[in-house]
């Protein structure tokens, strides 16, 4: 282990390691706990700074609407001047003294002094007319003093004006807004516990359906059991991650059924021409060991049959491996090509399969996009069926035109109530399974032509026979920058 590694791993976890180490639910409920505790900690600080600028403002105005006697000013200043006049006052809920330029204050006796000011001495001199401020008084209380200019003609010694200031104790202010204070830090504290205790129950409740979706991958995990399905409620992300969830199910447990099926149509149809191979090689075997040698022409019988048998083999066997490649777009090569080309091409090898047979063909131009290889193989198939069930002599008919290959054999035809599996894999007519074919070619058929975005379909023909029409989207012009391949050249339509 490397010493970063050693590093990191000593390293001692960090709260937000913790915090994404706590399960989903405990995650929502201490988010929401601490969304609601910012939110109500935001509105009781707007609150608490709201009331105390509201209370603030009706002491100022209370201390701006207070009127003090002349004769109670004529005292304090007497006061001032001589403590020992014996001068008495009335009992005042408000604090006033007298403010000099200099910042001399003269206070009554049985209120402690508070100490000027800057704005205080201002207005002594006649620079601000009021002002109002919050201080402390000698004995330490809080006082919201009002400070205007004095109109009576008291003045101080050097003969200049007086200012008088007006006081009242904070309290009235400050003792609300701590019982305000107490409140709000109540009710927020009820307030974070219960939207802890609700995001705790919203998480747990809209966490059930990912509660079931987890407990269905994990069976599906642990038993394999793809028939599992998850109820679906409502049109929410929740419903749409079900949903999505029963569809992969179902896909994967219809994919599995027909790889099983396959696998089993597949070694069903293996076991024909292997055990025919396996009694016509005991035969060639026992013939060598016992030294009673096989007449000739049964020899070569023999011989042709294992040749055929083999042959059937390697087709089949390579049918299934195009069957089992992948069909998702953009794993193969797809690339524009001249169907009309591919299908003269695939004209030729079905005249060498069938020499006796005339086939007519009259193609028109047309481009798709497809995967050459896999498109070949399928028209050669459509020939191939066409072929093989047609009478010695008879006529194959192929016309390509709008994007539509008919090919149309004379045989005996396919039963209407056969039509619907001719596309299943290892499907066979009861009447063909004494000739050579897998089963699998029309499957392929319907196979690339899906992955070139048509179709295909086989009917029985007006006058006996069958029809098979290919249906593949394109245009009868290449696009820009594709050449114009050269069209093949028709051989005789009669007999080869």
């Amino acid at each position: 282990m490397s010493t970063s590694e050693t590093t990191r791993n000593n390293r001692r976890p960090s709260p937000m390691d913790r915090f994404r180490q706590l399960p989903l639910r405990s995650r929502l409920a201490m988010l929401t706990a601490v969304a609601v505790a910012i939110a109500v900690a935001l509105s009781a600080a707007a609150c608490w700074l709201i009331t105390r600028d509201r209370l603030t403002e009706q002491l100022d105005a209370q201390l701006s609407r207070v009127e003090v006697n002349p004769s109670y000013v004529q005292a304090l200043s007497a006061y001032c001047a001589n403590p020992d006049d014996g001068v008495r006052f009335q009992p005042t809920p408000y604090t006033i003294q007298l403010v000099s330029a200099g910042g001399y204050v003269c206070t009554s006796p049985e209120k402690a002094a508070i100490p000027a000011q800057r704005p205080d001495t201002a207005v002594a001199e006649g620079r601000l007319e009021s002002t109002v401020h919050t201080t402390k008084a000698e004995g330490g209380a809080e006082m919201r003093v009002w400070t205007k200019q004095y109109g009576g003609p008291l003045t101080d010694a050097q003969g200049k004006r007086l200012a008088i200031s007006v006081a009242v104790p904070m309290e009235q202010v400050t003792q609300p807004l701590d019982q305000l204070a107490l409140v709000l830090l109540i009710v927020a504290g009820v307030g974070v516990l219960g939207a802890a205790t609700a995001g705790l129950w919203v998480a747990r409740a809209g966490l059930k359906p990912v509660d079931r979706l987890t407990d269905a991958v994990e069976h599906v995990a642990r038993t394999q059991d793809l028939a599992i399905r998850i109820p679906v409620d409502g049109e929410d992300e929740i419903a749409r991650l079900s949903r999505s969830f029963n569809s992969m199910t179902a896909a994967l447990a219809a994919s599995r059924d027909l790889q099983q099926q396959l696998i089993a149509d597949a070694g069903h149809e293996l076991r024909t021409p292997l055990t025919s191979l396996r009694t016509n090689i005991d035969l060639l075997v026992r013939s060598e060991q016992s030294g009673r040698p096989i007449p000739s022409a049964d020899k070569v019988a023999l011989l042709a049959s294992v040749k055929a048998q083999m042959g059937e083999l390697a087709a089949l066997i390579g049918d299934l491996q195009v069957l089992s490649r992948p069909s998702e777009p953009g794993q193969s090569a797809v690339e524009v090509v001249a169907l009309h080309v591919i299908v003269g091409s695939a004209l030729e090898r079905a005249r060498l399969r069938g020499p006796s047979l005339t086939i007519a063909a009259d193609l028109a131009p047309w481009y798709v996009r497809a995967e050459p290889a896999a498109l070949e193989r399928a028209v050669v198939n459509l020939l191939d069926n066409a072929v093989k069930f047609s009478p010695p002599g008879g006529t194959v008919e192929v016309r390509l035109a709008g994007g539509e290959l008919t090919v149309r054999d004379h045989g005996p035809g396919i039963p209407q109530d056969e039509l619907p599996h001719v596309f299943e894999r290892f499907w066979r007519s009861p009447s063909a399974r004494s000739l050579p074919g897998s089963g699998l070619g029309l499957s392929i058929v319907a196979r690339t032509a899906e992955q070139a975005g048509g179709a295909v379909r086989l009917r029985s023909a007006d006058v006996g026979g069958t029809e098979a029409v290919l249906t593949l989207p394109g245009a009868a012009t290449p696009p820009p920058g594709i050449p114009e391949p050269p069209r093949p050249q028709e051989p005789p339509q009669g007999p080869q």
